[in-house]
């Protein structure tokens, strides 16, 4: 079975999309299932011909992406809309779409919406949607330490991934999941108010300015 791990995160380089998937990467090739695992990058709105060509030939596509406004990247979302365009290329190889959503929120519930239209964008393209998980504390899953045998932040992470892989190469469906890091809610408000602290005065700018508003008026209306 040949199966797609799919990026769509807007980051090219380090992002939380990209350690879930390698995560899963990690628990799949350890199946004896898997036969085949093929990473595919979505980081602009247009799916290249050759990536193409690989997912026609994948009988599991795996989306992983950050959310965004309660929904996934608009880049994605074109992504999707020329994949369901061309599934007469795919649509006859039993696809099984799933899905990885992490956010900023703590809770991971807050990936629901996006999930959904995953599950949505399934139905319309006559795809078959498997479930998917929505991971909360996504925002610090890259600067968070590694710890092994289950233990530390990450673990409540790794073990709903673990258990999506044993669905994935089983090509079985899924309630959605829903994890956040094994962190104290106030101790990760508090870094992630840090870490805005510290990217805007990288930026140029000042602390005060985090709280700034859009002009008032626009396009001559007042707000």
């Amino acid at each position: 079975m040949k199966i797609a791990l799919i990026n769509g995160s807007p980051k090219v380089g380090n992002s939380s999309s990209r350690w879930l998937l390698s995560e899963l990467k990690t628990f799949l090739v350890q199946k004896e299932q898997t036969t085949e695992i093929i990473e595919i990058e979505m980081h602009t709105p247009v799916v290249a011909e050759q990536d193409m060509e690989a997912l026609c030939g994948a009988q599991v596509w795996v989306f992983a992406c950050p959310l965004y406004v309660d929904g996934i990247p608009s880049h994605l979302l074109s992504c999707l809309i020329q994949l369901e365009q061309e599934k007469r290329r795919w649509q006859n190889r039993g696809s099984r779409s799933y899905g990885i959503v992490n956010c900023g929120f703590y809770e991971g519930i807050q990936a629901e919406t996006a999930l959904e239209l995953f599950n949505n964008w399934c139905a319309k393209a006559e795809a078959c949607w498997g479930g998917g998980l929505g991971v909360g504390g996504g925002g610090g899953l890259s600067q968070m330490p590694d710890t092994k045998n289950g233990q530390g932040p990450k673990a409540p992470i790794r073990s709903a991934l673990l258990e999506m892989a044993d669905q994935i190469v089983a090509c079985g469906e899924m309630e959605n999941m829903y994890q956040s890091v094994a962190f104290p809610r106030s101790f990760y408000k508090m870094a992630a108010q840090m870490g805005w602290r510290k990217m805007i005065k990288a930026n140029g700018k000042k602390v005060k300015d985090l709280g700034a508003r859009p002009e008032s008026r626009i396009c001559g209306w007042e707000k």
